[in-house]
């Protein structure tokens, strides 16, 4: 078993019912002296889980599950390339991590479930988007929310340039032209129109191959807004051929890789701000007419037993409030706590994670952004 770097959530693994199941949470750094120390930070929790396991499973076991993360350990890309956190998740047959562009904080636990709330937020629908950089000749796909966005590595046997897409159908013409204009810049025909017409062939396969693969590999099963960056004339010629309806109209019309990525945020933001908002109202508009229809609810207690019964479909949150207590497992009846009390826990996250566990989806909102005082809504299934 090694370990899987993935950007899906909810992953298969969270429904896996046979324990133990490792979660380890770990803030990350993306530049020099922070990311040095990362690893060692890594390792140091490494050891607390491994002190965890030997209480209660045998040596061979043990040495199945943390493989991965010793491996994860010791690769040395992973650690430049880390944002503001990282998330393992392990079972006895599966590890998967996440690389998270928000802070969070330090937590290492062995338990007969996973720890998923940390994730909920970070990635829920609402806020997240696809970016994909492209000129002629090669691509690169990155998932952003609020808080910056960060490269979707894919597999090293993923043709990226237009070379690896076209292989032998490559034009004698581009090749001819790759050599003294670059991939980068303006073409330098000097009259030749086949030569021109040849080189937009070739461009017109390879967005089509573009649009093909983001579409069936990221839009399909994410359903996530995609922007488009890259020069103004490649926007048009992209669009043309493009058959993704997740395609933004308004894109950012300037080289992908010209950029910092702090200002590629700022204008990735801009563009997703007003469709977040849309989104907002029409899930709320959704509830209203879920309560009309006795499919939506705003009571704790009601909403606690229908997560408990697989009934949510799409689960309400606001940011930031908490209700101390928990549910139990058992019975779904709601077992309230202290906010003073460190280990009392909290009502609304473990909805969340009972919502996210049925394949609910759970989305945390604004406290004015919320269709009611109480905190919590729920529109169900059935």
């Amino acid at each position: 078993m090694t370990y899987e770097i993935t950007y899906q959530f909810p992953n298969e693994i969270m429904y896996q019912k046979e324990g133990p199941f490792v979660s380890l949470y770990q803030p990350t750094h993306r530049h020099f002296p922070g990311n040095k120390q990362d690893p060692i930070v890594f390792k140091n929790l490494l050891r607390e889980l491994e002190q965890s396991l030997s209480k209660k499973y045998d040596e061979k076991l043990i040495e199945s599950i943390m493989k991965p993360f010793h491996e994860l350990e010791e690769d040395t890309n992973f650690w430049n390339t880390t944002a503001e956190g990282m998330a393992v998740l392990a079972s006895r047959n599966k590890c998967i991590v996440y690389n998270l562009q928000n802070p969070i904080k330090e937590f290492a636990t062995v338990a007969e479930s996973l720890h998923i709330k940390p994730l909920i937020k970070a990635f829920q629908s609402l806020e997240r988007y696809h970016l994909l950089g492209f000129n002629r000749t090669s691509f690169t796909l990155y998932q952003g929310n609020r808080y910056g966005f960060s490269e979707i590595i894919l597999p090293p046997d993923t043709p990226k340039t237009l070379e690896e897409v076209l292989g032998t159908q490559l034009t004698d013409s581009y090749l001819s032209h790759a050599s003294y204009g670059g991939a980068g810049s303006n073409p330098m025909y000097h009259g030749h129109g086949d030569a021109k017409q040849e080189i937009d062939n070739d461009t017109e396969k390879f967005f089509r191959y573009v649009d093909r693969f983001v579409l069936e590999n990221f839009s399909k099963p994410y359903k996530l807004p995609l922007i488009l960056v890259s020069l103004k004339e490649y926007h048009s010629q992209f669009k043309h051929v493009s058959n993704n309806p997740y395609v933004i109209e308004e894109g950012i019309h300037i080289a992908f890789d010209s950029l910092k990525n702090d200002e590629l945020t700022r204008k990735a933001l801009e563009i997703i701000k007003p469709i977040i908002r849309e989104k907002m109202v029409n899930v709320v508009e959704s509830y209203n007419k879920a309560v009309s229809e006795s499919l939506g609810s705003s009571d704790l207690a009601e909403i606690a037993k229908a997560a408990f019964n697989s009934r949510i479909e799409t689960l309400m949150i606001e940011d930031h409030k908490i209700v101390p207590g928990k549910i139990d497992y058992q019975t779904g009846e709601l077992e309230f706590g202290s906010i003073d009390d460190p280990d009392c826990g909290d009502i609304l996250e473990d909805i969340a994670e009972l919502t996210l566990m049925r394949k609910g989806d759970v989305l945390i909102l604004p406290k004015e952004e919320m269709p009611n005082t109480t905190g919590v809504s729920a529109m169900y299934r059935f």
